[in-house]
């Protein structure tokens, strides 16, 4: 069966957890991008508990996720790096994964946000060693029982399900703050290293 997901800014663990487990991938690049997603929006563990890294964009009432432009005359690359960098430097892969992400961000010249979130996504399934075959749609797919619709499942205010609360693995400031779930693949990545592809699939 085939499943439909949003593009997705540096993704959570439910999103590539459930991308993992899917049978077919599509990405959807034609609903209505939607405020105060995960579209341009990934959560991280600083040293003051969640962070919040949002890309700002220029978009117009109603744009389609594949319309909405980056909007670069705000330095948001270079504060969301140093926000990785201060909150993952001493974590145990952070150096191996270093390059890839920080070319991803100061290298590559995006204009879309669903192309720098797609550089993320291959960037990641490249450091989870998984192969897998994404398309994307060419039109709006409309909610129906023959797709599994991931694109208003995954979002901030859905309560995450057992199986997901009880992924947990050793971050950085956890000796000082509770563990929180559900972080950006990143905060895993950078924690778990070549152990994050077995931890998704669990």
């Amino acid at each position: 069966m085939l499943s439909v997901f949003s593009s997705l800014y540096a993704g959570n663990l439910m999103y590539y957890s459930s991308i993992l487990k899917a049978e077919k991938v599509t990405i959807d690049l034609f609903e209505n991008f939607h405020k105060q997603s995960f579209r341009n929006r990934c959560s991280i563990a600083s040293p003051n508990g969640i962070l919040n890294l949002i890309i700002p964009i220029n978009r117009k009432s109603k744009s389609i996720i594949k319309e909405v432009k980056i909007d670069d005359s705000q330095n948001w690359r270079k504060i969301h790096w140093k926000s990785l960098e201060s909150s993952y430097r001493s974590s145990p892969y952070f150096e191996f994964y270093e390059d890839q992400f920080h070319s991803i961000f100061f290298k590559q010249n995006c204009n879309y946000l669903f192309e720098f979130n797609q550089l993320i996504f291959q960037e990641v399934l490249k450091a989870l060693k998984v192969e897998i075959k994404v398309t994307f749609t060419d039109s709006y797919i409309q909610k129906n029982n023959t797709i599994h619709d991931f694109r208003t499942l995954i979002h901030p205010k859905i309560q995450l399900d057992n199986q997901l609360k009880e992924l947990k693995y050793h971050q950085v400031f956890q000796e000082k703050q509770k563990f929180i779930p559900n972080l950006s693949v990143l905060d895993l990545l950078f924690n778990e290293g070549p152990l994050a592809r077995q931890l998704l699939l669990q």
